[in-house]
């Protein structure tokens, strides 16, 4: 007989429980509404815009800028090189990848060696200026009247400043002696050390 009112409390208590756990289970999905009700009509803050929506936005901002990119190109007065873009401008949009390509041909009798230093304008713009792949990270080799188009790939950052509105990308070519004597066969050997009698 003293077990079924203990099992009837036990029972009223997991009831208790149940109902108590359910109702802080609905309070919190209540709360996100509740406190959207209460930004906007005691502060006057709208909540409409999510974090997602503002990436989005700005994605969508920057997918209608425009930007030109100028080419340029030429050679050091050593070097029996022609060198220049094969388009001279390029429009494109911040964040995604483009490719340009540049002409060269040896009009020399003999192997050269030519290194590319790459520069861009305005300097504020070169840290925007993303190269991915370039004929200018390796030194390039040319036999005796070879041509050859070298690619750019390169990505402007949407972070861009707005006011810059053109970038121009130049290129030197300088003849590498050190490479273009190995390739020759003219290399000095290195002078060994003297040995003691």
């Amino acid at each position: 007989m003293s077990d079924a009112p203990d099992s009837r409390r036990n029972s009223a208590g997991l009831t208790k429980m149940i109902v108590v756990a359910i109702g802080a289970f609905a309070l919190t999905f209540a709360l996100v509404p509740l406190y959207r009700i209460a930004c906007e009509k005691v502060f006057g803050i709208r909540l409409e815009r999510t974090a997602a929506q503002g990436v989005s936005d700005a994605k969508a901002a920057a997918a209608k800028r425009v930007v030109t990119v100028q080419f340029d190109g030429g050679v050091n007065s050593k070097l029996p090189w022609e060198f220049s873009p094969n388009r001279v401008t390029m429009q494109v949009v911040p964040g995604e990848q483009y490719e340009a390509t540049y002409h060269a041909r040896n009009t020399s009798d003999r192997t050269i060696v030519g290194s590319a230093v790459p520069s861009v304008a305005p300097a504020r713009a070169s840290g925007f200026f993303n190269k991915t792949e370039c004929f200018c990270f390796t030194a390039q080799t040319l036999k005796a009247g070879e041509v050859r188009d070298m690619p750019v790939r390169f990505i402007v950052d949407p972070n861009l400043p707005e006011d810059v509105k053109t970038i121009t990308l130049s290129y030197t070519f300088f003849k590498n002696d050190a490479l273009t004597a190995q390739q020759q066969g003219t290399a000095k050997p290195a002078a060994s050390p003297l040995s003691s009698p």
